[in-house]
């Protein structure tokens, strides 16, 4: 096991729903998460009247991903996209008639605990805690908000650091983080990441380290844990950063969306592998809802695509394809920010790391053939089953070529890296699932997005007059293939039409499996600079 790594988790099929009828309502005694395509999530937290933060943006992130929300309002706050002018706490008394008259009755999968104002309702959800033990529970130790207004008594931060080892996944933004340790908050990254093993240490809970308080074009995430509980102690997620003014709610729907998709895949490398794109997205989708004056709310639902009048699907060609294209652009930018792309453009690329990329490639093809046998299998026309079946042979001989000139007098590579497995994985798991739409959407981004990097690389090269001396302008010219630019605007179309005709929840299990692999294609191109 190694101690740190930069890799999302590819996304599973999820388990057949967990029957609620053979198990008594306050069945939280297993350790085990249960899998559920509906996960009942429960909210703990305050309330927000203009919608952004508390209960209102946790409800709707856990239905934005697929789950029935609960909610038991700890605070009452008055605020707006502004800041937060008054806070009313209730007794904590009514809290805990809450909490039980809900899991007196209903199983519930998932809790995510917000804003819990003083140390009565701490005491109050501790106790609850320890005679529920939900199977899921992520803390969001709400006590500064994005506006920077202090949302907890400081007489009761000793109260909240005893409820971390009830959690499973806690989830501060740095500023929390430090309060936790009794620190200052952390300058850069690395320091983070420290802070976040010290605090994992303390509580034997796994951290989520967030990045989006710092500097930088880049927005990383981290997932640590010192107890062995995750594939490395540290895992990284990198994204690009999305410039936006619409972040008020952020950490609480970022804290539900884990819980809610932790209940539904199982693990938090597959949950932070969907809701971090997810809330890339949603963040930068905030600024079309035009609410409020100040630090405006995240579009929620900035993946589902609007019914018509008559409550159908719009069916125009080319809408659903735009909403991919949209959806890719975070994706695109955290490409073309990368090393990588950068090098092999200016021709600075080591040779180590060429070779890397190639040998993996070349790995990923033969299992990306498997897969797009598949799809020719799943097909539901000639036309789209010959296509399928022809870049699946157009994979193989890809491969092939690699061998006879590219990795020509090098040692085989026979080992997928961590990338290139996770990847291979998300696909044959799209694929095993029996939708065709879900699984044309999953290999989609290894046409769209390697089509649009090779060509904005490709048309670089010939506006600095393609020079001779560049040690990869053979590579390079392989980017000009017109015969794979319109096996993409094949994809494209085929990926389209599956979208507009397809039900609500394929649309949106598309979307996800999309965004996912677009992630891959970020790590892949990344790939050779973390592990060659």
């Amino acid at each position: 096991m190694t101690s740190s790594s930069v890799l999302p988790v590819p996304s599973t099929t999820p388990a057949a729903p967990f029957d609620a009828d053979a198990a008594s309502p306050a069945a939280g005694v297993a350790a085990e998460a249960v899998r559920r395509t509906t996960p009942r999530v429960l909210s703990i937290a305050g309330s927000d009247p203009s919608g952004g933060a508390g209960i209102q943006a946790d409800l709707k992130s856990i239905a934005a991903h697929g789950g029935y929300g609960m909610a038991a309002i700890t605070a009452l706050t008055a605020q707006n996209t502004l800041g937060v002018q008054d806070i009313h706490v209730p007794p904590a008394s009514f809290l805990a008639r809450q909490l039980e008259a809900i899991s007196d009755d209903i199983t519930i999968d998932a809790v995510k605990i917000g804003m819990l104002g003083d140390s009565e309702v701490i005491a109050v959800v501790g106790e609850w805690l320890r005679k529920v033990r939900p199977a899921v529970v992520v803390l969001d130790p709400v006590m500064v908000a994005t506006s920077g207004d202090r949302l907890l008594k400081e007489q009761a931060e000793a109260a909240l650091v005893g409820l971390l080892p009830l959690a499973d996944l806690v989830t501060p933004n740095l500023a929390e983080l430090a309060i936790l340790l009794g620190e200052e908050p952390a300058a850069d990254w690395p320091e983070a990441l420290e802070q976040g093993k010290r605090l994992s240490t303390l509580s034997g809970a796994t951290v989520l380290v967030k990045g989006g308080h710092l500097d930088g074009d880049a927005c990383p995430d981290a997932l640590v844990n010192t107890s062995g509980l995750l594939s490395a102690e540290v895992v990284e997620f990198m994204g690009p950063r999305i410039a936006t003014a619409n972040s008020h709610g952020t950490g609480c729907s970022l804290s539900s969306a884990m819980a809610t998709v932790k209940a539904r895949l199982g693990s938090w490398e597959e949950a932070l592998a969907v809701a971090k794109p997810w809330l890339e997205g949603a963040l930068a989708g905030g600024g079309s809802l035009g609410v409020g004056q100040g630090k405006g709310p995240v579009h929620h639902f900035h993946h589902v695509v609007p019914a018509g009048p008559d409550g159908s699907a719009n069916d125009m060609p080319g809408d659903f394809s735009d909403l991919l294209w949209r959806e890719a652009g975070p994706y695109l930018d955290g490409i073309y920010a990368l090393d990588f792309i950068r090098d092999l453009g200016s021709g600075d690329l080591t040779e180590e790391h060429f070779a890397y990329y190639l040998g993996q490639d070349s790995l990923y093809l033969n299992g990306y053939s498997r897969v797009l046998a598949r799809a020719s299998a799943l097909a539901p026309t000639e036309d789209e089953q010959r296509f399928w079946a022809r870049s699946a042979v157009s994979c193989l001989e890809v491969e092939s070529e690699l061998h006879r000139t590219w990795l020509a007098g090098r040692a085989p590579v026979t080992a997928q890296g961590p990338v290139t497995k996770s990847y291979v994985d998300h696909l044959l798991a799209s694929s095993a699932g029996g939708s065709y739409a879900v699984l044309v959407a999953a290999v989609l981004p290894c046409f769209w997005l390697y089509a649009e990097v090779g060509e904005q690389l490709y048309s670089r090269f010939v506006a600095e007059g393609s020079p001779a001396g560049h040690p990869y302008a053979e590579w390079l010219r392989t980017y000009a293939d017109e015969a794979f630019a319109e096996a993409t605007r094949q994809a494209i179309a085929i990926a389209d039409t599956a979208g507009r005709t397809g039900s609500e929840g394929e649309r949106t299990a598309m979307l996800e499996a999309f965004t996912q692999s677009c992630q891959f294609e970020v790590d892949f191109f990344d790939a050779p600079r973390r592990f060659a």
